[in-house]
This record gives C-alpha cells, sequence and structure tokens, in this order.
C-alpha cells in the first residue's frame, strides 16, 4: 500500500482554510483531509494507489501545486 502526503502552504493563496473546509468532499477511509489553522496550512493524507478527485478542487481554488508532496510504501 501507498501512503500519500500533500501540504498546500496558505499563505499566498486568495483560498482560506474556511473555504476549504467547507468544500472538501468526504475521502474513503482511512484517507483524511488536514488542516492548521495557525500555520494556514491545508493537506491531506491518502492511502492507496490513486489520488482522489478532490484533489483536484483543492489544488483549483489554492491556485497552485502541493508544496509538500510526499510518498511512502506501507508495510
Amino acid at each position: 500500500m501507498v501512503v500519500r502526503v500533500l501540504i498546500w502552504n496558505l499563505l499566498d493563496s486568495e483560498a482560506t482554510i474556511e473555504q476549504l473546509r467547507e468544500g472538501v468532499t468526504e475521502l474513503e477511509p482511512p484517507s483524511e483531509w488536514i488542516w492548521n489553522d495557525a500555520t494556514e496550512r491545508f493537506g491531506v493524507i491518502v492511502f492507496g494507489d490513486e489520488l482522489p478527485e478532490a484533489l483536484g478542487w483543492a489544488q483549483d481554488l489554492i491556485g497552485a501545486d502541493p508544496d509538500v508532496y510526499e510518498e511512502f510504501d506501507v508495510i
């Protein structure tokens, strides 16, 4: 299994965490959206081989590729 962590820094984005929080769709567990209000960062932890379509919506709203994209193999 593969786990991916994608994080966007929203400091330079017109998108807000509140906009993203209101618009995200539910992901197939155990994948989850994540955010940190204090650092204005938004992201997702995705379990599985495919990235969910909802990532495209978030990326379009933010207007940039993720600042962090890490991929891990799970044993």
